[in-house]
């Protein structure tokens, strides 16, 4: 078969091979009439090898040539008489035919195996083909599987992650809500005593007291980080250009970073609106803003960069908590120090800070983390060492019409209360109901007291002109949408305003406001309390409304 396949170039050329076969016919011719000596009898045995080779070379057509020419020659030159054409006798005709037939087997036999040849070298290509093809594929698939492997390694380590943070806001939302409660009789106390001072006391004891205030404030503010993280604080969402919000703290930002940070913004043409509590997202970007001014202590380059994007299903497949679909990304890029893999594993762990002692708290980045989370939303930290860190939220596309947003109170002074409007603090927290009541009777209210939502609906059968309802949320027995489900069906004219160290699903869902609920989130100071009460007062109740 080798053989065969070194010749398979000359059975393609037909100009090659009839000549061949017509040299091969005159060469025996003429060996045979040089032994013409030694060889007296079967001249066309003599010829048989140049049919054979004729076959073997070009096939069956310049075999049969081969045969045609050698009986002539044959026929002319070895058998007598010799001028004669055809055979005259039985003998010569036999001896004809014999050649003929053999010499037909051997063009037969050459054929098949030329024929043979060329199949198994036809297939021997295509398999050739197909191992090619195999092994391309084999690679090509190889590649897929180690990218989906490492897809599904990526993926199973963002489980991990937020199974952990999932675990800890757990703990921190329980942690914060016990703090709440805490905080609410100290701050409310706090304002009810520097309140009575009649300015004769000592000035020692008001530095005494506002410095206490101040400290309950940065706690208040440190749980209401955890309530954030543990995506359990209520939100207000509204639609938001953010375009508009970039372009609104870019002032505000330059005043906080200092002269050293160069802001730049790049804001995005058509870009689409989102649905998210908007003081948060302000929050969210002033936190972020902030982190990238300490990584850049000798002055920097901070770049806030809007774009509408959409995560596909393969980055969801990545990401399992993200949703593939379209959203609007804010990019906040610094050229700061960076952060290593490492820290950007634990960067939302709440209380987790590269700052040194006193130098931040660790609860910046789980806050927005928590709120991102809460929104529907995504956060993604890219970072390299001495080239600077871009951390890119994603918040979900919003598709409709805004909502009505009520206008926030200003810095106004504390209103006063009438004896006329009467107050209904439920409240299962002795301390907190008591220290609620006597702030509501410094404001000038008239105040009822309950330690439950049955021991509530029981006042408002004897005091049925009970104005407004003034309940924690989280109760034993009966919550406080309970007890205002009850109060708006039997009393509809009486306003709600719930309050909580946080919430479970009794008022808010998905993490936003039911429509038409008033929220005064503990801890309160005696001012929120006063500003809140007489909002909801001035209001004037529609049937079916519940506290607007």
């Amino acid at each position: 078969m080798d053989l065969l396949s070194a010749t398979d170039w000359l059975r393609h050329r037909p100009g090659y091979t009839y000549p061949l076969a017509v040299a091969f016919v005159g060469l025996t011719f003429l060996l045979r009439l040089a032994a013409s000596d030694y060889l007296s009898g079967f001249p066309f045995l003599s010829f048989l090898p140049a049919i054979l080779l004729a076959s073997f070379m070009g096939g069956a057509g310049p075999g049969l040539v081969a045969a045609i020419l050698a009986g002539f020659l044959v026929q002319q030159f070895f058998v007598e008489p010799h001028d004669a054409f055809w055979p005259v006798s039985a003998g010569q005709w036999i001896g004809l035919a014999t050649f003929l037939i053999n010499a037909v087997i051997i063009i037969g036999l050459m054929e098949t195996i030329v024929v043979a040849h060329g199949r198994q070298s036809r297939l021997r290509s295509e398999l050739n083909s197909f191992n090619a093809r195999l092994e391309e594929t084999v690679v090509q698939r190889t590649a897929e599987l180690r990218h989906e492997m490492e897809e599904n390694a990526a993926a199973q380590a963002q489980v991990r992650q937020l199974q952990k943070m999932e675990t800890i806001g757990q703990l921190t939302g329980g942690v914060a809500h016990d703090f709440n409660n805490m905080l609410a009789i100290i701050i409310g106390n706090l304002d009810l005593a520097q309140r009575r001072m009649t300015g004769r006391e000592d000035p020692r004891l008001l530095n005494s007291l506002q410095n206490a205030r101040d400290g309950a404030q940065r706690a208040a503010v440190l749980t209401a980080r955890l309530l954030a993280f543990s995506r359990q604080q209520p939100l207000a969402p509204e639609v938001i250009d953010v375009n508009k919000l970039v372009g609104g703290m870019s002032e505000l930002l330059r005043r906080t970073l200092g002269e050293h940070i160069r802001i730049e913004t790049v804001l995005a043409g058509g870009l689409w609106p989102t649905f998210a509590d908007l003081s948060q997202l302000e929050n969210a970007m002033l936190n972020l803003a902030v982190n990238a001014r300490d990584a850049m202590p000798g002055g920097g380059h901070l770049t806030i960069e809007t774009a509408n994007t959409e995560l596909d299903e393969r980055y969801s497949r990545m990401h399992s908590e993200v949703e593939a679909g379209q959203y609007v990304m804010i990019s906040i890029t610094d050229t700061g120090i960076g952060m290593s893999a490492d820290v950007i594993d634990r960067a939302f762990d709440p209380f987790y800070t590269t700052k040194g002692p006193g130098k931040g708290t660790g609860l910046g980045l789980s806050q927005v983390y928590g709120y991102i989370k809460q929104s529907g939303g995504h956060i993604k930290i890219y970072s390299e060492i001495d080239r600077g860190t871009t951390v890119k939220i994603y918040l979900p596309r919003h598709v409709g019409k805004a909502d009505a947003r009520l206008a926030a109170a200003g810095a106004q002074p504390i209103p006063q209360g009438s004896v006329n409007d009467t107050i209904l603090v439920v409240e299962d927290d002795e301390h907190v109901r008591t220290m609620t009541a006597e702030s509501l009777h410094e404001l000038g209210y008239s105040v009822l007291q309950a330690a439950s939502g049955v021991e509530a609906l029981l006042l408002l059968e004897e005091n049925p002109d009970v104005d407004l309802i003034f309940t924690d949320i989280v109760m034993p027995q009966m919550s406080g949408r309970q007890l205002a489900d009850a109060v708006q069906e039997k009393w509809p004219a009486i306003r709600i305003l719930y309050t909580t160290g946080y919430t479970r699903n009794a008022i808010v869902h998905n993490g936003v406001l039911d429509h038409g609920v008033s929220l005064l989130a503990k801890p309160f100071s005696l001012e929120q309390l006063a500003h809140k009460i007489r909002e909801l007062l001035n209001v004037p109740v529609s049937a079916g409304d519940e506290g607007t």
